[in-house]
């Protein structure tokens, strides 16, 4: 028996003879938890989203009607459960889509049909999130128009996506077993920012970059990969949850289901570490990023055929290599007995206001577009600002649930938004834990950009109000906010 086999089998034992436990007290629904180390319990699972028969596609302005699918669209689910002896101490359930977000009520339809086959489980500690792939299923009736007959309908997707995502977290939690887990860090060059800077200080989403007036590119780039992986008692990998600053959306205008490079990069992991391996992908803090080259494109163009790969292949290829890295130096230190507390909390974020002006000028917009139902999708995001105008004479306040995450020296982070990157940086930056994993999109009704100050002064797509319900002001408040719930799981 390895040394690493014998830990796992000797952990119970090992605790009861009187390891020194440091124990942490933080608040969680106003009760005071403890958090000793304990028993790890792993289990994974997947399942496929792709729904057999025609469906719109979201992501664009205009209607997409799916009819083939280039690669399928899945849900990998991860659950956590810390142990001591027979006693439950904390759990956690995540769950990774290949969607563009998560909309409305998709996220409480997934929790109530697993409370339904799991009523032991706290669907509270659930969490879904969107790798942001635009080639995925729409979730939302109305959004666009669509044909009655021939294409599944968007409620009837959701039923059919709550269905397939509850029973693979039955599956997962059924299937739990001890694990030790690692945690590494590795780069790789997936994300770019997108915005474009010119010499009158305005920017613009995707603007070109080779024309006299660019002066430069608006912000930072993160090519942190935050990996996460679990081990069985043959060392033999059970899942990883691979976090990428980057939203999956280098395919985003084609017309048929694709789940973008992490399709591929599943793909090469498996080979790397075997088929058994369940791939959760994390999209980090990215509402100003894309894999979309911003120049350089003529010398990509040419390495990528060289290499013989398409440009969803060459970022598979990297993030392989990058979580390679990451694990080969982190298998040096699997943990078999980790901390873990899970905290489920409300952001209270200040909305952005809209004024009388852009109040006028979306109902404007509103009016014009209203004639023509093909402009439906762009109508709706105009209407975004004169609903909002409406609603902030009752309240000031964006409300949404959030989770943090101890495990070990790690934590886990979660949001709603299209968060820009500066503002994971500031977590990253200002967290105690030795390596923070930030989520974005996820929850309920998210996929909104959160845009920071220099993004608003640029203006442009992704930093004006019918994108942004929540500006800078409230930015500020989401990290403080954050940083506060990470921290305290490290205040002893």
């Amino acid at each position: 028996m390895t040394e690493y086999q014998q830990r796992l089998k000797s952990r119970h034992t090992s605790i009861r003879l009187g390891v020194l436990i440091a124990c942490l007290t933080a608040q969680w629904c106003g009760h005071a938890v403890d958090l000793p180390a304990a028993e790890l319990l792993v289990g994974a699972a997947r399942t496929t989203i792709t729904p057999d028969e025609p469906v719109a596609l979201s992501g664009q302005f205009h209607t997409r009607v799916a009819k083939t699918v280039e690669s399928p669209c899945t849900a990998n689910v991860l659950v956590l459960e810390s142990r001591d002896g027979d006693k439950s101490l904390e759990t956690a359930i995540m769950v990774s889509c290949d969607l563009v977000v998560i909309r409305e009520d998709v996220q409480s339809r997934i929790r109530n049909a697993v409370a339904a086959k799991l009523p032991e489980v706290d669907v509270q500690k659930l969490f879904v999130n969107a790798t942001h792939t635009h080639t995925a299923p729409v979730m939302v009736e109305g959004k666009y128009v669509l044909p009655a007959e021939g294409v599944i309908q968007p409620a009837a997707y959701v039923e059919f996506l709550a269905e397939q995502v509850s029973g693979a977290v039955a599956e997962a939690w059924n299937g739990r077993k001890p694990a030790g887990v690692c945690w590494g860090l590795g780069q790789a060059v997936v994300a770019h920012n997108r915005r474009a800077v010119y010499a009158n200080g305005l920017a613009e989403m995707y603007g070109k970059t080779d024309k006299p007036e660019f002066r430069g590119i608006e912000g930072f780039e993160d090519h942190d990969i935050d990996v996460l992986s679990f081990w069985d008692a043959e060392k033999k990998p059970l899942a990883m949850a691979v976090d990428v600053a980057c939203p999956a959306q280098e395919v985003e205008s084609r017309g048929a289901v694709n789940a973008d490079f992490w399709h591929e990069t599943r793909d090469l992991l498996r080979k790397r570490y075997g088929q058994q391996l369940d791939v959760l992908g994390w999209c980090g803090a990215a509402g100003d990023q894309s894999p979309h080259l911003m120049y350089n494109r003529a010398a990509e163009e040419r390495m990528l055929k060289l290499r013989g790969l398409t440009r969803l292949e060459e970022i598979a290829r990297r993030l392989d290599v990058a979580v390679d890295e990451a694990n080969a130096a982190a298998q040096n230190d699997i943990r078999t007995d980790v901390k873990m507390v899970h905290l489920v909390r409300t952001l209270k974020l200040p909305i952005w206001m809209v004024t009388e002006e852009q109040n006028a000028a979306a109902q404007a917009e509103v009016d014009r577009l209203s004639s023509d139902p093909a402009n439906q999708r762009r109508m709706n995001w105009q209407k975004k600002v004169t609903d909002r105008y409406q609603q902030q004479k009752e309240g000031d306040l964006y409300e949404r649930q959030f989770h943090v995450i101890r495990l070990g020296d790690i934590a886990i982070c979660t949001n709603p938004f299209e968060l820009y990157t500066d503002y994971g940086v500031q977590i990253k930056a200002r967290s105690k834990a030795v390596q923070t994993f930030v989520i974005q999109l996820t929850g309920e009704q998210s996929g909104t950009y959160l845009p920071t100050v220099r993004a608003v002064e640029g203006g442009s797509y992704s930093a004006i109000p019918p994108s942004c319900p929540v500006g800078p002001k409230g930015g500020q408040a989401l990290i403080d906010q954050t940083v506060e719930a990470i921290n305290s799981l490290w205040d002893e």
